[in-house]
Parts: C-alpha cells; sequence; structure tokens
C-alpha cells in the first residue's frame, strides 16, 4: 500500500494543474478575440467560382496591386484575358509587389527597366503608370488573347526565361475573375487594419480615382454618405464619431468591364483588396456583405428587403 502524498506535493500538483488551466484559458480568449475582431495577421484570399476548390491566399500589398493592375485594365477596355496576362507577369517579375531593385535597372511591379524605354524611375515605381504601360504594349501584341499566356507576356517582357510566368497562370485567372466581377463574392480579406495608412472617405475615393480614373465618381455619382448619429442626450457618454460611407452608384448600362453586375463586382472587391490599407470595414453588393473581423472570410447575404437598390449601388464603410 502506497503512502498517501503530503500536503505540499498535492498543494503543488493542483497549482501546476490551476496553471495550465489558466494558460488554455488565456490561449481560448486570445483565439476568440483574434476571430471576432479580425486581429490577426492580415490575409487575402480569391476562391474559384465554379466550387472546384481551387483558390489562392496572398497579402494586402498584394490584393492592393493586383486591384490596380485589374482596375487599370477594364478601365482601358482591356479584356479579362487581358487581365490574367498582366497578373501572371507581375506574379512571376515581383510577386505583385512594388520592388525597387531587379536585374540590373529593372523596377516596380513588372520589372521595367528605365533604360530600355519604359519610363523614368519613379513613372515605373507608380503602380498605375506601370500597368498602363503594360497594357499598351500588350495590346501591340496581334491576336494576343488567341496566344498561350507565356508567348504574350513574352512578346511584351523579353524575358529570359518565358516559361516561367505559365506556373503563374491558374492564381492569375481565379485573380482576374474576381477583379474583372466575373465571379461574385469570391476575394476575401482577414485581418486587422494596416497601423499607418490613412482612412476615411476622402482615402477611398482618392483610390478609386487612381485606379479607375475620374469617371468612376463624376458618372457613377459616387457621394460620400455619413452614418446616422444618435441624438445627443444630457446623460449619454460620450461615443466615438459615427463612419462613414462612400456609395458608388453602379452605371445602368453595359461597361467597358462587362455587364452591370460584374461592374458592381469589381468595384466590391477592389474595396475589399483595399481594406487594409484604407480601413475599410464593411462592403455590400447586390444583396451581399463582406465585413471585418469574425466573418471577414466569407461574403453573407444582408436580408435586406431593398435588393433592388443595393444591386444598384456599392457601398463602403470605413472606420473600425
Amino acid at each position: 500500500m502506497s503512502e498517501p502524498s503530503p500536503p505540499s506535493v498535492r498543494r503543488g500538483r493542483f497549482l501546476r494543474f490551476g496553471a495550465a488551466f489558466v494558460v488554455l484559458l488565456a490561449v481560448a480568449g486570445y483565439l476568440v478575440v483574434q476571430y471576432l475582431t479580425g486581429s490577426a495577421a492580415p490575409r487575402c484570399r480569391v476562391v474559384s467560382g465554379k466550387d472546384d476548390g481551387a483558390s489562392y491566399e496572398f497579402t494586402p500589398e498584394q490584393a492592393v496591386n493586383a486591384a490596380t493592375i485589374a482596375a487599370i485594365g477594364t478601365t482601358r477596355g482591356m479584356p479579362e484575358r487581358a487581365v490574367t496576362i498582366a497578373l501572371a507577369t507581375a506574379l512571376q517579375e515581383s510577386g505583385l509587389r512594388n520592388i525597387e531593385h531587379g536585374d540590373r535597372d529593372s523596377l516596380g511591379l513588372f520589372q521595367q527597366r528605365p533604360s530600355q524605354g519604359w519610363g523614368t524611375k519613379k513613372q515605373i515605381m507608380d503602380p498605375t503608370y506601370a500597368a498602363g504601360v503594360f497594357y499598351e504594349h500588350l495590346a501591340k501584341v496581334p491576336d494576343y488573347t488567341s496566344l498561350p499566356l507565356t508567348v504574350a507576356a513574352q512578346r511584351v517582357q523579353r524575358s529570359g526565361y518565358p516559361e516561367a510566368y505559365a506556373k503563374h497562370e491558374p492564381d492569375a485567372v481565379l485573380l482576374a475573375a474576381a477583379l474583372t466581377g466575373r465571379a461574385a463574392g469570391t476575394l476575401t480579406c482577414q485581418g486587422r487594419p494596416a497601423p499607418t495608412a490613412t482612412g476615411g472617405p476622402d482615402a477611398v475615393r482618392a483610390a478609386l480615382v487612381r485606379d479607375f480614373g475620374r469617371d468612376v465618381l463624376q458618372t457613377a455619382g459616387a457621394e460620400v454618405v455619413p452614418r446616422r448619429r444618435p441624438s445627443p442626450s444630457p446623460t449619454a457618454t460620450p461615443t466615438r464619431a459615427a463612419d462613414d460611407a462612400v456609395t458608388i452608384p453602379v452605371p445602368k448600362r453595359s461597361t467597358a468591364s462587362g455587364t452591370v453586375r460584374e461592374r458592381g463586382w469589381e468595384l466590391a472587391h477592389w474595396a475589399v483588396a483595399n481594406s487594409t490599407a484604407l480601413h475599410i470595414s464593411r462592403v455590400s453588393f447586390a444583396g451581399r456583405e463582406w465585413s471585418r473581423g469574425g466573418f471577414s472570410g466569407e461574403w453573407r447575404t444582408t436580408g435586406s428587403g431593398d435588393g433592388e437598390a443595393s444591386a444598384t449601388e456599392v457601398r463602403i464603410v470605413t472606420g473600425r
């Protein structure tokens, strides 16, 4: 028969078990907070609209650059195939990052070279310029939409490794389908907003003009709509100012990017791709909504009774 444990030993075991339990509670609490507030490391994801399980994960930095490349293409009237070629090229050349170095004097998203007539260093380091000049060269390639992606990209880039573009085609196809608006509700981003970036309606409007041109505001009539604030009460506790929303009516006609529905989803996905940089907290269109936080990995049905209105405007809410 074993001797009973001394009281000091039993207390030690109890304290160890108690400490372990506290640690488990802390970890569980942390995970719950991460889930509910979207405080995990920011990540974005695009999935196939064909329910075939294909997906691609990328960073908010890559998302912003991909959205810019797509927006510049559709604004120029380029087809989805052109956007796919441009995205695959940028994935290979820079990993969709606006880098200030490369082979010899290569720079930027597409590793364009000032010495080869692509523009000045300052111009090439501007993603909107870099994407635009890429499309200018691509448009001069005869029948490029019918060429294999590697061939079309190579006739623009003159790379030493043309076959390398092919491995990025599946991911570029997913990104292009989402960012041109053809595949609805397929792009999401999760995580806290960038700590140093500026946000708010003015920043959203400036970024829209940067990527889509001024027509996106002038013809679509984008406006800033303040959220309703509760009536002040003498006994009420002071609260943070309400967030603002940018509402963009989608033109009721076909556009260079496709149908009205595709144009709306293009703008909606663009907003989600820029959500970390611009502190965007919610995006809604066509009766569906993405929001940063616990449900940032999906587009949910809003349940709004005004389905007709939501199908003709994209609403972008900034703030927490």
